[in-house]
């Protein structure tokens, strides 16, 4: 039995993943699973308050596990499964939306945004944090990797748990967020942070022509020896040394820096795509991969559930 601590993480299918996504949490997911007993879902329970369309979910779906594998996700170190494989954490959920009053969840900085935005906002939405907290939680996670701003998920879980232990007698651990500090926010193409909502991203598998016409269109500051949206892009792969002699030598010469940044970027990606190349042609085996992890995490979390009905009364002994 592994002694090793559990991770549990999951990416959203809702479309092409950007560099942003990649060193933003990707990344992490592929360095960490040496360390860790990683447990790594396609969240598509999530996706639904956005996608309420069969053909794209389910295509989005199987473009996660692709990106997955494609990064280095080894199946053999890293459980990997869709959400919607294991429906006791919708039941979870339930358990814990039960536990938790309104005016806690209205905090949550996700409904907080659409409401201002003034959007007509569905009830996943706002329960979201709810299913978050059970994706963590039911699989016993120890660590979550995420980003400052994203701190507030685990935060979140680790009321839910002290709330359901108080109550219900000790049933969860406490989960930890592995806050990845050295992980600032990519910067897009126009220098916001990168986001599809923006439009300013550049794929994470991108082909060399979106990826040339991507730092083509970087918007740079004429004011400035260095641009540095374009170095600040080039310093997530770029060893620091070789860029600020690079920068240096081409000072002002942003047509030139943009190139090179383009090329690094062309041998950065490249290598992904073929691997999401190879994967894609053997689809079979991707889907033998995606299931067997659903059974695992669904036979594991079912006996957690087990403990957790029990304890709120939901299994008969009489």
């Amino acid at each position: 039995m592994s002694m090793k601590k559990i991770l549990v993480s999951g990416v959203k299918p809702t479309g092409r993943p950007h560099i942003g996504n990649y060193f933003g949490a990707m990344k992490q997911f592929a360095d960490l699973q040496e360390d860790y007993e990683s447990r790594i879902f396609v969240a598509n329970l999530h996706a639904l308050t956005t996608i309420q369309n069969k053909q794209e979910m389910e295509q989005n779906s199987f473009d996660v596990v692709l990106d997955y594998l494609a990064i280095g996700l080894d199946p053999e170190k890293t459980t990997l499964y869709l959400q919607s494989d294991v429906p006791h954490l919708a039941e979870l959920a339930w358990i814990f939306e039960c536990l938790t009053t309104m005016p806690y969840l209205m905090r949550a900085h996700a409904f907080k945004d659409a409401e201002a935005k003034n959007k007509e906002i569905n009830v996943g939405v706002f329960n979201y944090p709810l299913l978050m907290a059970a994706d963590i939680v039911a699989p016993d996670a120890d660590v979550v990797p995420v980003g400052q701003d994203q701190k507030q998920h685990v935060e979140f879980a680790r009321d839910t748990v002290e709330k359901f232990n108080r109550i219900f007698g000790e049933t969860f651990k406490m989960p930890e967020a592995l806050i990845l500090e050295s992980v600032a926010a990519t910067p897009g193409t126009d220098g916001q942070k990168m986001s599809k909502s923006y439009n300013n991203t550049i794929p994470l598998f991108a082909s060399d022509e979106e990826i040339d016409k991507a730092v083509m269109s970087i918007v740079t500051d004429s004011a400035a020896g260095v641009p540095e949206n374009v170095y600040a892009i080039h310093a997530l792969i770029k060893d620091k040394a070789d860029l600020d002699a690079l920068y240096e030598e081409k000072k002002g010469k942003y047509k030139d820096l943009k190139e090179a940044l383009a090329e690094d970027l062309k041998a950065f990606i490249g290598p992904m795509r073929e691997r999401r190349k190879e994967w894609e042609g053997k689809p079979d085996e991707v889907k033998k991969i995606i299931t067997e992890g659903g059974l695992k995490m669904r036979k594991i979390i079912h006996d957690k559930m087990i403990d957790v009905r029990n304890k709120v009364g939901l299994i008969h002994h009489a």
